[in-house]
């Protein structure tokens, strides 16, 4: 996957780690760098934490958080992608919480995913509706958004 190389290029080059908070994808991101040969150079652990109780008690997500915006919300992907570069030291974090369907609502359609980034100075969030593709292709879509937004964070170190 030529995302992820490039993202072990930059992050070894700056000298970075980078981690991974995951709900909707499960793990995909975290797959896709550790695809890479040499990514134990940069990648140390990262967080699937698809439960509400999951986010709360690995990431420290706020139960208040969860409550008042639900888990698909920038609110809870902020507190995702910090709690994740706290508790994995990382210098870069990036965190995904959405839903790839099948399902949704009228407030938060199939394909909404939320996602975070944060580094020691910055968390940024941001939305996409990828829309109803299909649950294996609304995964892919977030987990190679979330691999751009890691390239983002490390080219603004």
């Amino acid at each position: 996957m030529p995302l992820a190389d490039e993202l072990l290029r930059l992050a070894v080059a700056a000298g970075a780690t980078v981690t991974t908070a995951e709900s909707c994808t499960g793990g995909m991101v975290a797959a896709a760098i550790t695809d890479v040969a040499g990514s134990s150079a940069v990648f140390e652990r990262g967080f699937v934490t698809y439960s509400n109780v999951a986010k709360t008690e690995m990431l420290g997500v706020a139960p208040a958080t969860l409550e008042a915006h639900g888990a698909v919300s920038e609110e809870v992907a902020r507190e995702m992608a910090t709690g994740a570069l706290q508790a994995a030291q990382a210098t870069v974090a990036v965190s995904i919480s959405g839903i790839a369907g099948p399902g949704g609502s009228e407030f938060k359609p199939e394909g909404r995913v939320c996602f975070g980034l944060a580094t020691t100075n910055t968390v940024e969030t941001k939305t996409i509706d990828f829309g109803a593709l299909g649950r294996a292709n609304v995964r892919a879509a977030a987990r190679d958004e979330a691999l751009s937004l890691l390239l983002t964070g490390l080219r603004n170190l």
